[in-house]
Formats: C-alpha cells, sequence, structure tokens
C-alpha cells in the first residue's frame, strides 16, 4: 500500500472515531438534559408528567406556605402571563422570597403541580452580601 493510501486510511479512520465519540457523548448527556422552561411556556407545550425539567420564574406574592410537617413548602412561579403551583420537600436558598426570581428542577405530577427536587434563587445584578451591604451602610463604602 502506498504511502498516500495509508494516510488518506488514517484520516478516515480518526474522522469516523472523531464521529462516534461524539453521537455517544450526545447520547449520554440526552438523559441528563433538563430543559428550561417558563410557567407559560410550560403550559403551552403540555409538557409530559414525570418528564424532567427546569422551571424559572417570580415567586408569586402571597403563595409561599410551608406544611405542619416543616420542610414541605408550597409556593407559586409565575412568568406574568400564566402561574404554576410548585411544591418542595427540603430547605430552600436563603435568597428565596416572595417576588424574587427562582429556578425549580423536578417534574410535573398528574395534578398539574409541580414537584420540585431542587431550587434555585436567583438574584439580580445588584445583588450584595447582607454582611457587605451592612458594613457599606455603616460606613458608606465597602471595605
Amino acid at each position: 500500500m502506498k504511502a498516500k493510501h495509508q494516510r488518506l486510511t488514517l484520516a478516515l479512520v480518526a474522522l469516523a472515531a472523531l464521529i462516534g465519540a461524539t453521537l455517544l457523548a450526545m447520547s449520554a448527556l440526552k438523559d441528563q438534559a433538563a430543559y428550561f422552561y417558563s410557567p407559560g411556556d410550560a403550559k403551552k407545550a403540555n409538557v409530559a408528567p414525570g418528564q424532567a425539567i427546569r422551571l424559572g420564574g417570580m415567586v408569586e406574592k402571597g403563595s409561599i406556605a410551608r406544611d405542619p410537617d416543616g420542610v414541605t413548602i408550597r409556593f407559586a412561579l409565575t412568568d406574568g402571563r400564566a402561574s404554576v403551583p410548585v411544591r418542595f420537600k427540603g430547605i430552600v436558598p436563603d435568597l428565596f422570597k416572595e417576588d424574587s426570581g427562582a429556578v425549580a428542577e423536578g417534574r410535573f405530577d398528574a395534578s398539574g403541580t409541580f414537584v420540585a427536587d431542587n431550587i434555585l434563587a436567583k438574584h439580580d445584578e445588584r445583588y450584595m452580601p447582607p454582611q457587605i451591604a451592612g458594613d457599606m451602610h455603616k460606613t458608606g463604602r465597602v471595605e
């Protein structure tokens, strides 16, 4: 076999290996991917119960309620167009409060309630930790 043919064969084998590795990686990540929806988009898309997604929006004012067990919290996420009831069992982040952004990771149940496995609280770009904000308020500048 000529050197030219050997190089061509090697290039084709390398290309096939690269394509195979890419397809294998995409296949493995497909099961781990959780799509992001706003409440309005989730209602429009008719997300199937049990499908893992991320639901993001603002925590509706007056919607936070704690169950008697002390660890289950119920609230509603809204995007201004639609509102979705959410149930979460666990400890919520410190930044979680009414009229603030939140992302819930989980699934819809058969009744249309979003059952969250994890809650991520969002803050805006002007957020400042309470310790720094307190020092700044006292001194007028950040140390």
